[in-house]
């Protein structure tokens, strides 16, 4: 089972989660939460643009599991930004989940109108239909810029992050605020130049684990908040299974020396159009 965090709201959110990027159509997203939930994941991260938010929502209703013990995430795209525009999106995202509330709702990209997108999220909080807000991708002076009109403050923001593009400066941005991190991309999207270095290899041969399963507990170590999807059931019980071992600080401080700065997704407006058309073509 998953650590918890403590927000800069105070609600907790479970720390190690699922995420459904990419994953094809809603019956089989529900069918990878329930596998999920049956090996102690408690928070899914999904959205809008993903196109499965409504299998995520069945899977909660088919698995017997408390509300309140399953940790939602979405987000809302660019093209629902806007104040009045994102409150009814927020109702439309409620209606596809079968949901009466969202644990944390992002948004999604830094474009178009996404103060007024905040405004209309600070709203649903204080509806009572979103518990938690903040920021996916969000990293440079549109952060500062939300951060100085906001009345309620992120509390998180979601960005790649792994060992060679360990955001180390954004952190410290963060902490002013007690902003949480988020990692997508937390195992490099696979990439064999991250996942077949050496480090992880020694490790996991000395901890009897997966080089996936080291690079995850780094992550936990550091403090970040981690969703690595699979659709793959082995690897959905591998990866949730980090929580039997300690990397020592030693080691923690090693893996830290890897950054290299590098990204391996083109953040680019021209990336960010390729690779969600890519997802979505294949739904």
């Amino acid at each position: 089972m998953s650590t918890k965090i403590t927000l800069n709201d105070h609600t907790e959110i479970p720390q190690f989660g699922l995420g459904v990027f990419m994953i094809q159509g809603n019956e089989k997203t529900k069918k990878v939460c329930l596998e999920a939930f049956k090996y102690g994941y408690r928070h899914i991260d999904t959205a809008h643009i993903y196109r499965n938010e409504k299998g995520v929502g069945e899977a909660i209703k088919e698995s017997g599991l408390k509300r309140e013990d399953i940790w939602v995430t979405s987000k809302l795209w660019p093209n629902e930004y806007g104040e009045e525009k994102s409150l009814t999106a927020i109702d439309d995202m409620l209606k596809r989940l079968n949901l009466e509330f969202i644990d944390l709702l992002l948004l999604h990209q830094d474009r178009g109108d996404y103060l007024g997108a905040w405004r209309a999220c600070e709203t649903a909080v204080k509806n009572g239909k979103v518990k938690s807000i903040g920021l996916s991708n969000f990293e440079d002076e549109k952060l500062d810029e939300i951060l100085a009109n906001a009345k309620i403050k992120p509390s998180v923001v979601q960005v790649e992050c792994h060992p060679y593009f360990q955001q180390t400066a954004l952190k410290k941005r963060l902490q002013k605020y007690d902003i949480k991190l988020e990692s997508w991309f937390p195992l490099g999207h696979a990439d064999k130049r991250l996942i077949e270095h050496p480090l992880f290899l020694d490790l996991a041969t000395k901890y009897h684990k997966t080089a996936a399963q080291i690079i995850l507990s780094w992550h936990i170590e550091e403090g970040h908040i981690v969703f690595p999807k699979s659709e793959n059931p082995k690897h959905i019980q591998e990866n949730i299974d980090i929580f039997d071992f300690t990397l020592s600080e030693q080691e923690i401080e090693s893996i830290r020396s890897l950054d290299q700065n590098l990204r391996f997704f083109d953040k680019s407006i021209g990336g960010i159009i390729k690779f969600m058309m890519k997802s979505i073509l294949k739904k």
